[in-house]
């Protein structure tokens, strides 16, 4: 059996990519109160994710992923990226989680794009911003792994079994919600999780 997480000591992974997610959000948030206009039509369409200008934008599929629309989105994104992260990363270590976290993330973009280019036209020219696809993937692979373990979700006063509660986030869909993103990181995840379960089971 391995065992990874314990002992360490000052930042691990989550808390790094938690503090890069913030940086970047004050830092656009106060460009967005200084300069709205400058921020909404020159920086944001170099950062935020939009179908139609992926090919000449390739890197937002990778940005977009730091880049969140207000503070609600950036706590609830971060919040949850603390809780999934610190076990995610003390199931399967630190390099792997990031693995699905960045893999997942680029998930959601693919899937985001695809649902654009395919089923959902109205949304090629709709910028999509944020780490839920990643912090999905993240639910996702502690699915497969510890699909039974038993979470508190707001606002149920009693604990649930984690796959619910990752079915009960994905369900909740919200105008202006990216579920497409949601849904590709929640697949990226799972599958790893999956992968990371087959090899957990050699080490018995």
């Amino acid at each position: 059996m391995s065992y990874y997480g314990y002992g360490r000591r000052g930042l691990d992974a989550t808390w790094y990519l938690i503090i890069i997610n913030s940086i970047v959000f004050f830092f656009t948030y106060i460009m967005e109160i200084l300069n709205p206009f400058f921020y909404n039509y020159q920086v944001l369409p170099l950062l935020a994710l939009v179908p139609d200008l992926v090919i000449i934008h390739p890197w937002t599929i990778f940005t977009h992923m730091f880049v969140h629309a207000g503070i609600w989105h950036v706590l609830s994104n971060m919040l949850t990226l603390y809780f999934f992260g610190e076990f995610l990363s003390n199931i399967v270590g630190q390099r792997k989680f990031l693995w699905v976290y960045f893999l997942g993330g680029l998930a959601g973009a693919l899937f985001y794009i695809i649902f654009a280019f395919t089923l959902l036209p109205g949304m090629r020219n709709a910028a999509a911003v944020g780490a839920s696809g990643a912090v999905f993937a993240v639910g996702g692979a502690l699915v497969a792994l510890r699909p039974n373990t038993r979470v508190f979700m707001f606002p149920l006063p009693i604990p649930i079994p984690l796959w619910v509660a990752i079915l009960v986030g994905f369900l909740f869909i919200q105008p202006g919600i990216a579920w497409q993103a949601h849904l590709g990181g929640l697949v990226a995840g799972l599958f790893m999780g999956y992968l990371f379960r087959k090899q957990e089971r050699r080490y018995y």
